[in-house]
């Protein structure tokens, strides 16, 4: 699709590359070590298929139903290019859904989520990654607080709790069709404006992320992927041990209102 919409796409992804490459310089990491998802929640097929294009490989979604109509409008080469990471918050009755068509779930974070996976997988006839979400506000000491005044909503972005990561982490080990592939998180939100930088929130939370995926990792050492930093907080993410990044606004802008 040689139009300017494709062309607008072009030159966000090389901005966002350009971001990847230079926090890679700083931490010391090798760029191939860090895999870019761009978040397509809310955006046409079009633009997934302007995406596979311009050599995008992972990309993911929030919504279990607008995802599998999406993706039952590729052709079989379109939906090949593709590995497709289900990034949103998963609904027990949703899971057999997701476990049909979604290559990679980043959002387990409880025990029921775990049993409907596997047997949703299983109806499918097969196998599905999947990483644990750690819910990280009770992790980071929020101490600009006050300055805003608004009150915390913890949990709000969903997770498990840090210190129940390990027996989820084992649930899984048992689940004849999930494959643990590491830990995800959203970096709680900040309140302060100026909040950057080696001790911001983003980089506090994400540090104690890397802490907890070291520990999932010595338990199941094939969990080596850590799912964290989005449009705002990549950098901080990829100083921490990211491996892979959920970008959406940055590359396709702000999103479309849910139909």
């Amino acid at each position: 699709m040689g139009d300017v919409r494709t062309a607008d796409l072009a030159e966000s992804l090389a901005r966002v590359e350009e971001r990847i490459v230079a926090a890679c310089a700083a931490s010391g990491r090798d760029r191939d070590d860090v895999h870019l998802v761009v978040v397509t929640k809310f955006f046409p097929l079009d633009d997934v298929r302007r995406l596979i294009g311009l050599g995008v490989t992972d990309v993911g979604e929030n919504k279990a139903q607008e995802a599998a109509a999406k993706l039952a409008g590729l052709d079989d080469d379109e939906r090949d290019a593709l590995t497709v990471h289900f990034v949103g918050q998963l609904q027990i009755n949703k899971a057999r859904q997701v476990a049909s068509w979604a290559d990679v779930v980043h959002t387990v974070d409880r025990s029921r989520l775990v049993t409907a996976l596997d047997r949703g997988a299983e109806q499918a006839g097969r196998h599905l990654d999947v990483l644990l979400q750690v819910d990280l506000d009770d992790r980071v000491d929020l101490a600009d607080a006050p300055r805003s005044g608004r009150p915390r909503a913890s949990g709000s972005r969903g997770g498990a709790p840090a210190d129940g990561i390990p027996a989820l982490a084992d649930e899984v080990g048992r689940a004849a069709h999930l494959h643990l592939r590491g830990v995800m998180a959203v970096a709680p939100l900040s309140r302060s404006a100026d909040d950057a930088g080696p001790s911001s929130t983003a980089a506090v939370a994400f540090a104690e992320l890397a802490r907890l995926a070291d520990q999932v990792r010595s338990a199941h050492p094939r969990a080596t992927m850590v799912s964290a930093g989005m449009s705002g907080d990549l950098e901080q993410a990829i100083a921490h041990g990211a491996t892979h990044l959920r970008v959406g606004s940055a590359i396709l802008g702000p999103r479309p209102a849910p139909r």
